[in-house]
């Protein structure tokens, strides 16, 4: 049984109203007759219809062109089919103009009309999935999304407030697992580009051959294994956003390229002869100091200035503590059981999760609460049922213990040194961004200190 339709039947002959009004409820359809565009008016005021079906010419008065028009305004979500005995092409163009959804020429088939109402109620249901797919993206991308109430991510909001609706570039900063890609969902769907597509590409995650085709596209034959043409991502995304994770990790070749297409909003498709013109919205993002690899010859100074004409920087977790709880009971929340009881975090759970440094920042701290979630039975999450890295890890908050016997300020600076490569798990760059400093200074400090990294 196909999904019942609410439909409005009009047409100043008895027998072709008889004919359609049975054959159509005896499909399960919901049908009113009417036998002129004045009544059909009238009801198109009372009640709401999906599908109004309409002779075109009735006698004097309002015509089934008028009615479809009229529908137009007061029932628009209403599809209009139109059908008369005097077809022509100029009718027939003048109808799909003004909005029908289809014309018919008399005398029908019903099969005919049946088969259109099949392809409308699938039509209709692809329009609500889609309505409902948006919302969706709508709110999980919202600004209420990205958790936070710390200086550092009130100042994140507002940069996503102010620079949505803007056409300038962004460069997106921040430690792996800070929400880069996040931040940049939440630009795209609070701007006018929302209904557009986001299309997101890892430049680290592919070979320089692969990623310059799946930027820019390629044609048939440009490569052995090209059988058809392809579009690149810059054409694939036309009206929307276009990410580029990790920028940084592209070849200076492959930024070369991505500089000319930049700056003439054109792309030619490996193999191809042709430029084409593509409107996107570039959203850049990188886990480095472009700026320091930029001195280290690792990438070019003007096209970190095409990228960076916004900059949104991503403080590490361990920067902003205050939000650990509200980000807590954010996850507890995605992850609990719909039908289940709140889940709750005991004490020495949460100070063990204020205090342990994550180095792999928000995207640690949600797979570790998705994981407690998974495994507790009890509804109240312990320290004991944290993986036990966290347990391990000495605590970074009694800062104290490094000057409590009053050092001179090299070995203050020394045991600072140490307490941030224990902090860091001994990762280089890691150690350096809590100290402040680049990797050169690192390794210049630590040789001082005669400390082995």
């Amino acid at each position: 049984m196909p999904t019942p339709l609410n439909i409005l039947v009009v047409d100043d002959d008895p027998t072709t109203l008889q004919l359609l009004h049975e054959s159509l409820a005896g499909e399960g359809h919901a049908v009113t007759t009417s036998t002129s565009g004045e009544e059909a008016l009238k009801l198109g005021h009372e009640q709401a219809f999906d599908v109004v079906i309409s002779d075109i010419k009735m006698g004097l008065g309002v015509s089934g062109l008028d009615v479809l028009k009229s529908f137009r305004q007061i029932n628009p979500q209403a599809d209009v089919i139109l059908m008369t005995a005097f077809g022509s092409m100029e009718t027939a163009i003048e109808a799909v103009k003004a909005g029908a959804y289809d014309y018919i020429s008399k005398p029908f088939r019903l099969e005919e009309i049946l088969l259109m109402l099949e392809r409308l109620v699938e039509r209709q249901r692809l329009q609500s999935e889609n309505i409902n797919l948006r919302h969706q993206l709508e709110e999980r991308f919202s600004l209420s999304s990205i958790v936070g109430r710390s200086p550092q991510m009130v100042e994140v909001f507002k940069k996503i407030g102010y620079v949505a609706d803007s056409r300038s570039t962004v460069l997106i900063t921040g430690e792996s697992g800070t929400g880069k890609e996040l931040v940049a969902k939440a630009i795209h769907y609070n701007s006018g580009r929302a209904s557009k597509k986001f299309l997101a590409i890892n430049c680290g995650a592919l070979t320089e051959s692969l990623l310059e085709s799946e930027l820019f596209g390629h044609v048939r034959g440009a490569f052995t294994g090209a059988m058809t043409n392809k579009k690149g991502i810059f054409e694939a995304a036309e009206g929307g956003t276009v990410f580029l994770d990790e920028v940084s990790e592209m070849s200076t070749a492959l930024q070369v390229k991505l500089l000319r297409v930049l700056d003439e909003q054109e792309v030619r498709p490996v193999g191809g002869s042709n430029s084409i013109h593509f409107d996107v919205r570039i959203i850049a993002a990188s886990n480095k100091d472009l700026q320091e690899t930029v001195e280290q010859g690792k990438f070019r100074h003007d096209l970190l200035y095409r990228l960076n004409v916004i900059n949104i920087h991503l403080p590490p977790l361990r920067e902003r503590r205050d939000d650990i709880p509200l980000l807590i009971g954010h996850f507890l929340k995605k992850f609990s059981q719909p039908s289940s009881s709140p889940l709750t975090l005991a004490d020495d759970a949460l100070d063990v999760l204020t205090h342990y440094s994550w180095p792999g920042n928000v995207r640690e701290l949600e797979n570790t609460i998705e994981s407690s979630v998974a495994l507790t039975r009890t509804g109240v999450i312990t320290a004991k049922e944290l993986p036990a890295r966290l347990r391990e890890q000495p605590s970074t908050a009694p800062t104290e213990n490094i000057f409590s016997d009053m050092p001179s300020l090299d070995e203050l600076e020394r045991r600072y040194l140490l307490r941030a490569l224990e902090a860091a798990g001994n990762n280089k760059s890691r150690a350096a961004e809590i100290l402040g400093v680049n990797r050169k200074t690192l390794y210049r400090m630590a040789e001082r200190y005669g400390i082995k990294i």
